[in-house]
């Protein structure tokens, strides 16, 4: 049985900061308006990596209307404890409300959080809550971010139970290939708690307070990957269990029972997934001090998202249909135009009326008899006669082609489908889109998509990009006739096309590759067809026109795409 690991006790087992004002103890600070829970003191006990004494720097005296720089206007504390205080605010600029985080100047750990939140806001990655702007004046330093209020705080969604396995798979997926591209980019969380991971209503998982959160309450690690990493672990585990994978309660959950150790989640609940069980075990580990069963620990975002791939996909539930209410007679029914007999009460039986044999009666049978009669006759001809046209047009359809003398023969050519074996985000010129998104466009699920960043003019995307896209690798050279395309948003308008390249990398120029097809569309589906089939292994699929689209949980309104699956044929 596994050792505990101390490592995920100093970041991921704390529930906060003790609130150092009555309003504080209504909220926590930096998200989500309507998900909010009481912090405790537990950070600063179990050692955290904060190196300042609270109390050294008074938090600003500021009130509900205060506006900071004539555009930002302070709306709700939401939190306020060791000097710094975080508020839900309007940017009357813009129209929409933000997040701020506020702290004195003269605080010990100001020039560290101004380093952090511009930090953070360079890496751009739409996985995070953005920050917007990271400022000081006036004696003040103040951090804008994002606020997003139709997102739900993973501490709200386990205080009804585990999450579905599916979702569980989706949210360590998600936040995994998150921190591992943060990581790339020099920086960490360090404060990777069930109430800094939220999901949106489009179904989608996101980050706040990557860097920010940690600067704030002082926070280091001399190990910061491994950190991070266990916090993903036990996030795993409480999605996994409803459980803290240590023995104090936290978040609103219920710790491990007191001796027992790491236990690992499909020993807590039945009926846990035993991959992902496996999975919360190897990012937990501490010193490889894991189960025999379990495979070599995680120690890193990257062997966490790598752990993740080699794992069978885990596919979203069916959907499940209710039967229809069994059918109920009418009154009318029942009774043929007469209202229906009282419960209890005896009614006669009639007998049928006798069937027409008057000579009136026989004629009327007779012209029904030949009415249907002709009905047959006529319903029959237009049969005939609809697949008569339905085999000409089969014969106009056939294909030429030559057998081995040389001879003519009409075949029809077979439509076949290409399988995509890899994929990589094509970058022509500044930064990448979503880069750990792309196998989303080939995996068989609808509601899963790559996306572009959002841009304020268009539809062309130029002069910002020459344009975004990806490479798909069909793992051998193919005769690629055709591509049909799903995108998230309607809209004038998509134009999308498609280049036979070299590599999943290429070294030339779009200008350089070879055209094989172009389309436009203003739906949500589209297909490009190529006026002469292409051999080629790797396909550039290079979006130049996006339409505007409204506000979700990824970005504003704007003028933006996202590709929900993509079907090669040759």
């Amino acid at each position: 049985m596994a050792e505990r690991s101390t490592a995920a006790v100093d970041v991921a087992d704390n529930s906060g900061d003790e609130p150092l004002t009555a309003k504080a103890d209504q909220s926590t600070s930096d998200g989500v308006a309507q998900n909010r829970e009481r912090e405790t003191d537990s950070e600063e006990a179990q050692g955290s990596g904060g190196t300042e004494s609270p109390g050294k720097a008074s938090p600003p005296e500021l009130h509900s209307g205060h506006k900071l720089a004539r555009r930002y206007r302070l709306e709700e504390c939401v939190t306020r404890l060791d000097g710094f205080s975080s508020w839900r605010a309007v940017d009357e600029k813009l129209r929409r409300a933000v997040g701020v985080h506020l702290l004195p100047a003269d605080h010990p750990r100001a020039r560290s959080v101004l380093a952090a939140a511009r930090s953070s806001a360079l890496l751009g990655d739409p996985r995070f809550v953005q920050v917007l702007d990271a400022v000081e004046e006036n004696d003040l330093v103040y951090v804008v971010h994002e606020w997003l209020p139709d997102a739900t705080e993973l501490t709200a969604l386990l205080a009804s139970g585990p999450l579905e396995v599916h979702e569980a798979y989706q949210m360590v997926s998600q936040v995994s290939q998150a921190m591992a591209a943060a990581h790339r980019e020099g920086l960490a969380h360090l404060r990777l708690t069930p109430s800094a991971v939220l999901r949106t209503s489009s179904g989608q998982w996101r980050i706040r307070g990557l860097a920010v959160n940690a600067a704030l309450r002082g926070i280091s690690s001399d190990t910061p990957q491994r950190t991070d990493t266990e916090a993903i672990g036990a996030l795993l585990y409480a999605a996994l269990t409803q459980r803290w994978p240590y023995d104090n309660d936290a978040y609103g959950l219920s710790g491990l029972p007191k001796g027992v150790g790491l236990i690992a989640p499909d020993q807590v609940r039945a009926g846990v997934h035993r991959g992902l069980s496996e999975l919360a075990m190897r990012a937990l580990a501490n010193d490889g001090a894991t189960a025999s069963r379990h495979e070599t620990p995680c120690t890193t975002p990257e062997e966490l998202v790598k752990a993740i791939a080699e794992m069978p996909r885990i596919r979203p539930p069916e959907p499940t249909f209710t039967a229809p209410p069994e059918y109920q007679r009418t009154s009318y029914q029942q009774g043929y135009g007469r209202p229906a007999p009282h419960m209890g009460a005896t009614q006669p039986v009639s007998a049928p009326p006798p069937p027409l044999q008057s000579r009136t009666g026989k004629a009327l049978k007779w012209a029904v008899s030949a009415l249907l009669i002709a009905a047959l006759g006529l319903g029959s001809w237009q049969l005939a006669d609809a697949l008569m046209d339905h085999k000409k047009s089969d014969d106009t359809q056939k294909t030429k082609t030559t057998d081995g003398n040389g001879k003519g023969t009409d075949k029809t050519k077979p439509v076949k489908p290409i399988a995509i074996q890899h994929a990589q985000e094509y970058v022509a010129e500044g930064s990448a889109q979503a880069p750990g998104d792309v196998d989303k466009t080939y995996d068989g699920d609808s509601t899963t998509y790559w996306r572009t960043k959002k841009y304020n003019d268009g539809p062309k995307l130029a002069p910002y990009k020459p344009g975004v896209g990806i490479v798909y690798d069909l793992g051998s050279a193919q005769a690629v006739s055709a591509a049909s395309i799903g995108l998230r948003y309607p809209g004038d308008h998509t134009t999308v096309h498609l280049y036979a390249t070299d590599s999943l990398s290429p070294t030339t120029s779009v200008d350089g590759m070879k055209e094989i097809g172009t389309a436009t569309t203003s739906g949500t589906t589209m297909k490009v067809q190529a006026s002469k089939s292409v051999k080629t292994q790797y396909v550039l699929l290079w979006i130049t026109d996006v339409p505007n689209a409204p506000s979700d949980g990824y970005s504003g309104a704007g003028y933006k795409q996202a590709i929900t699956d993509v079907k090669f044929t040759g």
